[in-house]
């Protein structure tokens, strides 16, 4: 290296030595991976020109500071400061290691090459933030899927190991310009259905989710108005320590989605959420549920539960739910029972119970068709506290048809943590439940009526086999009356593929390659 460039070093050290946020150009992220030689990045005063890499660079220890660029080895972020990037860059495939809150800004884009693996690290408790008009294009194969996951060494990974991945956008919600969940500077929220902020295909997130504040996790993967110009396929979210996939608003439509042993639900939508999500697996851990209840849907129009729009109106089509009395025939709804076993984190986070499949509450009118869920304690919550999901459910705004049901402890509740299958007139002035025991609930008369639904005591007559490597009945076999069971009466959503079976699965298994169910023990 020359003596410019040495000289260059040592004035922007001492620049970064006094600094408490740096707003640095998106080439931080041309980094050396772990078996890799150091790659070298021109200081160009372009932000939006991609920088070109030579891997071949090896000189002076690794760190590469000028002007308008922070290098250090493998490392993204500063770790004890918010680091916001602009500009756009490709990070070369490798092993990194992300630390801190990293931005990245509007104008800004970040490509990730495929096999790529990013590492939260622990300690600052990382997180990857997409602002409103930034893009991050992770566009792995099934081959060589991009993974994010604990620092941590094999076998000590835990939930809430690391911050996780949050996209904002520009597309409407119905609370106007929103900051988002978790405690990021960041909000999300505008006119631009059409928002684009990447590409997620072939991505693994796994031991994400850190609960910074009650209430204010940062789930595996957080969408905050995110537009339909944005791909989102084939990504798996495991051992998230909060949700696994959480919507505030926003018109994304997504297919191929896996929710693996996450702690608290699988798939949450807020606040005007659109969008579709067709081809999804819910896999849960017997032993960790929150202590806010544990759903595979959770929906909300709003915390509220106001009927301001757009509503909450998402469809979910081909969904497998996976209870935790499926995957545990000993399981028990119990504190003593969901400890969290050989994965608790001791971070904070509040263990409680399963609750249901679907819990549809305070003004949602969410969607959900051609889908099954064996094995939780609650098949369907239609909650009529806050707002009028029921009343909506009434006027055919909520469509739930050619829903399979087994092995449910009761079919339906209509009450948030109430396990018992009984009419609820009204609350009391302590907002308890006023109870009917001589009528079921509205929501298992609501299910039985709907076009296509059908419940069973137990799900044998699926003829459902074991996906490899888990012991978990989940693909249905050649004979399995699933596979013939769709129906999209009356549904012309064009973003759904009209196929024949219900369940997230036909006769291809779309999980084969590039996901990962024991990522404790992967060797990254």
């Amino acid at each position: 290296a020359s003596d410019v460039y040495k000289r260059q070093l040592h004035k922007r050290q001492r620049q970064l030595h006094t600094m408490k946020k740096f707003f640095l150009p998106l080439s931080v992220f041309t980094l050396m991976t772990l078996a890799a030689p150091l790659a070298f990045i021109s200081c160009d005063d372009d932000d939006n020109q991609t920088t070109t890499v030579d891997r071949n660079w090896s000189e002076n220890g690794g760190l590469k500071a000028c002007d308008n660029i922070l290098f250090d080895g493998n490392q993204i972020g500063s770790g004890d400061n918010e680091i916001v990037f602009v500009g756009k860059q490709t990070l070369p495939k490798g092993t990194y290691v992300l630390k801190g809150w990293v931005y990245i800004a509007e104008g800004a884009e970040l490509t990730l090459s495929p096999g790529t693996v990013i590492k939260g690290d622990k300690r600052t408790k990382s997180a990857l933030i997409v602002e409103r008009g930034g893009k991050l294009i992770a566009q792995g194969t099934a081959n060589e899927p991009i993974v994010f996951t604990s620092g941590e060494a094999k076998g000590q990974r835990r939930p809430g190991d690391w911050g996780g991945l949050i996209f904002c956008g520009k597309a409407p919600n119905n609370s106007g310009e929103a900051q988002i969940e978790g405690g990021p500077r960041t909000k999300h929220g505008g006119n631009d259905a059409h928002d684009n902020s990447g590409v997620l295909s072939y991505v693994r997130v796994e031991f994400a989710g850190y609960p910074f504040e009650t209430d204010k996790e940062i789930n595996g993967i957080t969408f905050g108005s995110v537009g339909d110009g944005t791909k989102i396929d084939h990504v798996q979210v495991s051992y998230s320590n909060d949700d696994s996939f959480e919507w505030f608003g926003g018109n994304v439509n997504c297919k191929n989605l896996i929710a693996y042993r996450g702690w608290d639900d699988d798939f949450d939508t807020d606040n005007g959420y659109s969008g579709t999500v067709q081809y999804g697996l819910v896999v849960r851990d017997s032993r960790l549920a929150d202590k806010s209840q544990s759903n595979g849907f959770e929906s909300d129009n709003d915390a509220s539960g106001s009927t301001a729009a757009p509503f909450t109106s998402a469809l979910f089509s081909n969904i497998t739910f996976v209870g935790p009395k499926a995957v545990d025939d000993k399981f028990q709804n119990t504190n003593e029972y969901i400890n969290g076993g050989d994965m608790f984190p001791n971070n904070g986070s509040g263990l409680g119970r399963f609750q249901a499949a679907m819990q549809i509450r305070r003004g949602s009118r969410l969607n959900c068709i051609n889908s099954i869920a064996y094995g939780f304690p609650i098949g369907l919550i239609l909650d009529g506290e806050k707002g009028d999901t029921q009343e909506q459910a009434n006027k055919g705004n909520l469509r739930l048809q050619n829903l399979w049901f087994a092995n449910m402890d009761i079919t339906g509740s209509d009450a948030n943590k109430l396990y018992e299958d009984v009419l609820v007139t009204g609350y009391d002035s302590n907002k308890k439940p006023i109870k009917d025991p001589t009528k079921p609930s509205f929501s298992t008369t609501f299910f039985k009526a709907q076009e296509g639904n059908k419940e069973f005591a137990d799900a044998s007559s699926w003829m459902l086999q074991p996906l490899s490597p888990l012991n978990v009945n989940i693909l249905p076999g050649v004979a399995s009356p699933l596979l013939s069971a769709a129906s999209f009466n009356g549904v012309t959503n064009s973003q759904l593929d009209k196929v024949n079976f219900i369940g997230a699965f036909g006769a291809d298994n779309w999980t084969a390659g590039w996901t990962n169910f024991d990522p404790q023990n992967a060797e990254y």
